[in-house]
């Protein structure tokens, strides 16, 4: 059974990005708008962590926390863009397990999810796929790629593209399809930015990045992997 992770956020762009993000390490996530969506969706599906957006509509996240924290030891990581130290003090008062300041780094939030998970005692996202094409192998959960057994240095947005390339290869992804996997990690991005992405990657992936056999154009369509 998948780890269940709860998160309730407003900022439907980056509620979108964080849940693809845990969907990609193994977990399962659901996303709701609102504090009493919040509460609701906790006490029906009872779920292994809340990530807690403070400033939150309806019933903001400082409340759902002290609501949740009476009648349950629900994990609870609470984000703000709140630098104020403060209300810092008063989350943790009110029982949130860990806090995270805005802006963050998608690997510092996975970060405190697996540490938070394991130091309440609840079982880390199962399994650990790592997709292989060719010599190129895709590790989801540790975000690494590898070309022969040697590891390949690859940005957020070039890793979205290669972990989606590679779930499923031989398949063509056109470049929308590709700009929804970076769209949670890239400031402004564009079709111009997956093609980018392919370049810099077939820089570091293909014999020659000119003639490349393993990150393929479809003319017309867009890009595949290949075994090369």
């Amino acid at each position: 059974m998948q780890t269940r992770v709860l998160i309730a956020e407003d900022d439907v762009r980056q509620a979108e990005g964080v849940r693809r993000y845990l969907g990609a390490e193994g977990y399962e996530a659901t996303v709701v708008p609102d504090g009493r969506a919040a509460i609701d969706a906790a006490r029906r599906t009872r779920p292994d962590l809340l990530i807690l957006d403070v400033m939150l509509p309806v019933v903001d996240g400082l409340d759902v926390c002290r609501v949740l924290r009476a009648e349950s030891d629900l994990p609870i990581l609470m984000l703000t863009a709140r630098a104020d130290e403060n209300d810092l003090l008063l989350g943790l008062d009110l029982g949130a397990d860990d806090y995270l300041t805005k802006p963050y780094s998608p690997r510092e939030l996975m970060a405190r999810v697996r540490t938070l998970l394991r130091r309440t005692g609840h079982r880390a996202a199962p399994g650990h796929h790592r997709y292989a094409v060719g010599t190129i192998t895709v590790d989801p959960v540790r975000r690494e790629v590898h070309r022969d057994g040697v590891p390949v240095p690859c940005t957020r947005g070039e890793f979205e593209v290669m972990a989606t390339l590679a779930a499923e290869p031989g398949r063509v992804f056109t470049r929308q399809q590709l700009l929804q996997r970076t769209r949670g990690w890239e400031s402004y991005p564009t079709d111009r930015t997956i093609d980018m992405h392919v370049m810099n990657l077939r820089r570091k992936l293909e014999d020659d990045p000119a003639q490349p056999r393993r990150l393929v154009t479809v003319y017309g369509v867009g890009y595949k992997l290949a075994a090369g």
